[in-house]
């Protein structure tokens, strides 16, 4: 049984930084890519970042380049996304997705997600 475990969500105040975490379990974490994907209140899921098997090729949603990094440890079966200079806009709940849970950049959430708000 795939089980994706989100963690790492906070309030933080306008320009300030979190680090989220989705711990894997029921699948080889190594052999697939992995995404984050968000929900704004009243919103759908948007991809937000997606990182090869290997950690390599990260991209991002226009809205976070050069603020959220995405990296994975394959020895933890852990994936993170790293959050800068965070925006209210980015606040929602924040799910991990791996590949076989996408069709292209649309994903769907399993997991329970971990909330992020920013306020100003």
């Amino acid at each position: 049984e795939v089980q994706l475990v989100e963690s790492g969500g906070d309030s933080v105040e306008l320009g300030g930084s979190l680090r989220l975490s989705c711990k894997t379990s029921g699948f080889t974490f190594s052999s697939y890519a992995m995404n984050w994907v968000r929900q704004a209140p009243g919103k759908g899921l948007e991809w937000v970042a997606g990182v090869n098997s290997g950690g390599g090729y990260p991209s991002y949603v226009d809205s976070v380049k050069g603020r959220f990094t995405i990296s994975r440890d394959n020895t933890l079966n852990t994936l993170y996304l790293v959050l800068n200079s965070l925006k209210t806009e980015d606040t929602g709940v924040y799910y991990c997705a791996p590949e076989f849970h996408c069709s292209g950049r649309v994903c769907r959430s399993e997991g329970q997600g971990t909330q992020v708000t920013v306020s100003s």
